[in-house]
């Protein structure tokens, strides 16, 4: 029955049998000329065909997606409101919105650019034929694959960044004056990451933060095949404190374009956001695969098809607008006629057929010249009495503070955020000052959530910023990690290039605090970054490095648009001796401005036959272990910093392995999934012949108390692997 949607509205407007309205609103109550209603409804026709044939191109083996719009025709009206500056985080039922949308730009064939889409291939202007998806770099549409709701949370962010820009005087990518359109459906909201994002939402407007932000909520009553409950997103929804709560009924282009215009000014005029509930209907199924009479029956089938938007659009022009029901038919089915011809015109047009093409997009085209280096001047005004004391030994969570300082200097689009990183300076003190130097807009404390910490990054990162998030503990990442893997990760692959979320995401990581612990404070497990395309992961083991790699990222960040995490280590933060107590080895003098450490460039300390390869806490053991190896058992060992765990420094790696005739690798990560097991298998595809061994953590959570040291490398244990190995 849902094949015949075609011929049942051809047959039902040449009746004049037409549905019942829901709304009363007309064309002539809201100023809508027949004219534009006319346009709104030729988007209409043209999402509906590409539906159509989207199902006839997988049935040739010509397409490869299938989750269609129809039903949701009516938020063609939102992108005829909007303007097209106005950015649009789109769902994947914006069809009509995209087609509408693409009529504000000459330069552009909104079918041509969805069937493109649709059949994968390279032209394609968006994703280079990597994904379906609704997005244009002109049209202001970031791509969205086939997403739930981890869209939100960078819309929030992208609707902050516009009053956080235009405080401090910043250049955008959009106008000031814009508004974020960002759009889903019912069940979605359910989704954490939806709830996290109107939270975010509700406690910048209650705190009368300018947040110029539309959430379109297009209500078809289902999630695939789950009923959502009657009313429950009105109720849940419509006294939402900071937004405000408008409804419309979706079948009815001229209801939607009275609400429309009502949100339009709400948002942009009074900066506040407004959730608009748009009621609609979903036809054809949730897509190809789905079988709709498994869950419903053919007459909740038949009555939500004898619902279909064109035809509530064709019965307003044809009692408002004064159309023939004839004339709207032919012209329907001339659409259809045109868009078979496109597709015979672009069967041909080529795929990608290279791995390397497929990951040439993994990260942004951007190529930036540096930043020129801060004057010196400057530097000693900003930091005051820290300035006379950046010759003196520090700490590394001191020297970290430093690097920040200079860095927010040299990038004035650089902004800090995290929970506690503001007055407190971070639960480390890291962020210490920091706030007091560089002002509430630029350093700034975040509600205690790390998926609104991370979407708020990707969005202002979106809009021209470089967002340094803090996650205060290693464990916390796992609430948010889609917004790394599903959200910024992916911004520049989907995009062919073209968009990008530049960030550097620093971590508080590790093990190896006493006193302090548990899972979530002790964390070794990094294994969800080690497999995201396009993200780079570092962990220095000392405060000098650590100043030289946030340079090296925060560079790559504005030069490359790249997103790299900095995984600092807890238990290194306040370390001031390596061997014996007051001995101040493990302190460093701030490095120079001019010295950076480049991506993919290890650190080694002595000579010998055994090399132990480490990071992080297992670099500082392992140097422990090395001169008491030399002192105790006449042993030689030479230690390689890995610095770059993603992705892994082989290159000079194999350099600082020649001559090495025995090899352990130190990882306090564990055993399953860490950076060991991937580097050991990096070396034997390299042909690296000598003797391998690994000392790792265990597969395990790491307990609290005497306990901890158990689960990871130590010392002891380092001395002993290497004693094993040297006979």
């Amino acid at each position: 029955m849902t094949m015949n949607i075609d011929d049942s509205f051809i047959s039902r407007v040449l009746k004049g049998d037409f549905p019942k309205p829901y709304s009363q609103t007309s064309l002539n109550e809201v100023g809508l000329d027949r004219k534009i209603a006319f346009g709104l409804f030729d988007s209409q026709i043209k999402s509906r065909h590409l539906d159509l044939h989207a199902k006839i191109l997988k049935e040739k083996g010509l397409g490869f997606y299938t989750i269609g719009s129809s039903g949701h025709e009516g938020n063609a009206v939102l992108a005829y409101v909007f303007r097209k500056t106005d950015m649009a985080f789109l769902h994947y039922r914006s069809c009509a919105f995209y087609i509408e949308r693409a009529k504000k730009d000459s330069r552009i064939d909104g079918v041509k650019d969805i069937l493109l889409s649709l059949m994968s291939k390279s032209c394609d202007p968006i994703s280079a034929g990597r994904h379906k998806v609704f997005g244009s770099v002109p049209l202001y549409i970031p791509p969205q694959t086939s997403t739930i709701a981890s869209h939100l949370p960078k819309s929030v962010g992208m609707a902050f960044s516009l009053h956080r820009a235009k405080e401090l005087q910043l250049p955008t990518h959009i106008p000031l004056d814009s508004v974020i359109l960002c759009s889903f459906g019912d069940a979605s909201v359910n989704h954490a990451s939806a709830q996290t994002s109107f939270n975010l939402a509700s406690y910048l407007s209650y705190q009368g933060y300018p947040l110029p932000i539309v959430f379109i909520c297009e209500d078809n009553g289902l999630g695939i095949s789950v009923p959502t409950p009657k009313d429950w997103i009105k109720h849940s929804f419509s006294y939402r404190t900071g937004i405000h709560y408008l409804a419309c009924d979706g079948l009815n282009v001229a209801d939607v374009f009275e609400k429309a215009l009502m949100a339009e000014q709400i948002s942009r005029l009074q900066k506040k956001p407004v959730f608009l509930h748009i009621r609609t209907v979903r036809l054809m199924g949730h897509a190809g695969a789905d079988i709709e009479t498994t869950y419903r029956t053919t007459e909740e089938i038949a009555k939500t098809e004898g619902d279909d938007p064109l035809l509530h659009t064709a019965r307003i022009l044809v009692e408002q607008g004064g159309f023939e029901p004839q004339a709207l038919v032919a012209y329907y089915q001339k659409i259809g006629d045109d868009i078979v011809k496109m597709v015979d015109k672009l069967r041909d047009e080529p795929f990608l057929e290279t791995k390397q093409q497929v990951m040439s997009s993994i990260f942004p085209r951007t190529n930036r010249p540096a930043k020129p280096l801060v004057l010196d001047s400057v530097r000693q005004f900003v930091l005051g009495d820290a300035y006379s004391q950046l010759q003196q030994k520090r700490i590394m969570s001191s020297l970290i503070n430093l690097g920040l300082s200079d860095l927010m200097l040299q990038y004035p689009e650089m902004v800090l955020m995290g929970e506690d990183v503001g007055k407190k300076g971070g639960v480390y003190n890291v962020t210490n000052a920091l706030q007091k130097r560089f002002g509430v807009r630029r350093v700034f404390d975040s509600p205690l959530d790390e998926t609104s910490i991370l979407g708020t990054a990707i969005g202002m990162a979106q809009n021209g910023f470089i967002p340094i998030p803090e996650i205060q503990f290693l464990a916390y990442v796992h609430n948010a990690e889609d917004q790394i893997r599903g959200e910024a990760a992916t911004l520049s692959f989907f995009s062919d290039g073209q968009y990008q979320n530049p960030m550097v995401i620093r971590v508080a990581s590790f093990a190896y605090q006493k006193g302090f612990g548990g899972h979530f404070h002790n964390d070794n497990s990094i294994a969800v970054f080690r497999d995201i395309p396009g993200l780079t992961v570092a962990c220095p083991s000392n405060g000098e490095d650590a100043v030289k790699i946030l340079r090296t990222l925060v560079a790559m960040a504005y030069q490359s648009g790249k997103i790299s995490i900095l995984l600092e280590p807890i238990a290194l933060y306040g370390t001031k001796d390596l061997h014996e107590a007051g001995d101040g080895l493990w302190m460093d003098q701030y490095p120079p401005l001019e010295q950076s450490i480049p991506l993919g460039e290890v650190g080694s300390v002595g000579q010998g036959d055994i090399h132990v390869i480490s990071y992080g806490n297992g670099y500082y053991l392992s140097r422990q272990a090395q001169v008491l190896l030399e002192k105790q058992f006449n042993i030689a060992v030479k230690v390689i910093d890995l610095r770059w765990l993603v992705p892994l420094p082989i290159k000079s790696l194999i350099k600082e392995l020649a001559g090495a005739k025995n090899i352990l690798i130190v990882d306090e990560g564990r055993r399953s999934a860490s950076v060991s097991e991937g580097l050991l298998s990096l070396l034997v595809e390299h042909s690296v012949s000598c003797s391998i061994q690994r000392l790792t953590g265990e597969d395990s959570f790491i307990p609290l108390g005497q306990a901890m040291p158990l689960m990871l490398p130590s010392k002891q244990k380092i001395i002993e692997a290497i004693l094993k190995l040297s006979h």
